[in-house]
């Protein structure tokens, strides 16, 4: 080794040691922020994954992570916010597949209908729930959405239009638009 070079700690025995007392500061910020105890325990497992891989990028020579629990709060705070934008481009999505209002209508109805429209997709058959998720929701193209299911393009299209015809038929009950 040359005089130069320094012996640099490893980050990820420092995370280790910051894990305990971290913890529950990580957990609690969450949890003050989401208020559901079940989403605040995944995203402190998302914010924990994330410092060990940035501590493995330092210990593969990259910028030097010194892991502190403001640090850790740092991410929990970047991972809550992409949650916050998941969340936001979901509720987009199914405002999309679900039948437009009249205008005029209040914009409280949007919302209820936004998270009526989620409980829909939950009730669609696993194929129907991932074709329109991701169609509609991530926004990819009809054949990539083949690509990730397996299917033939065609083959695709075909699930695409029954999916949105099942999903239409619950919506439509569900809201008394379609007695049926």
């Amino acid at each position: 080794m040359h005089r130069d070079e320094q012996v640099r700690p490893d980050p990820g025995l420092a995370l280790l040691a910051l894990y305990d007392t971290a913890l529950p500061e990580v957990y609690g910020y969450l949890l003050a922020r989401c208020r559901r105890r079940a989403l605040a325990e995944d995203l402190t497992a998302e914010t924990f994954l994330a410092a060990v891989q940035e501590c493995r990028r330092t210990t593969a020579g990259g910028p030097v992570v010194d892991p502190t629990t403001g640090w850790l709060i740092g991410i929990a705070r970047h991972k809550l916010a992409d949650h916050w934008r998941a969340l936001a481009r979901e509720e987009r999505g199914l405002r999309a597949v679900a039948e437009h209002h009249e205008a005029g209508t209040d914009p409280w109805d949007d919302e209820l209908d936004a998270l009526l429209a989620r409980e829909v997709l939950d009730e669609q058959s696993p194929l129907h729930r991932a074709a329109l998720t991701l169609r509609y929701l991530d926004g990819l193209p009809v054949g990539e959405v083949a690509g990730v299911l397996g299917r033939s393009r065609r083959a695709t299209e075909s699930v695409l239009a029954r999916a949105r015809t099942a999903f239409r038929h619950t919506y439509l009950r569900r809201t008394g638009g379609d007695p049926a």
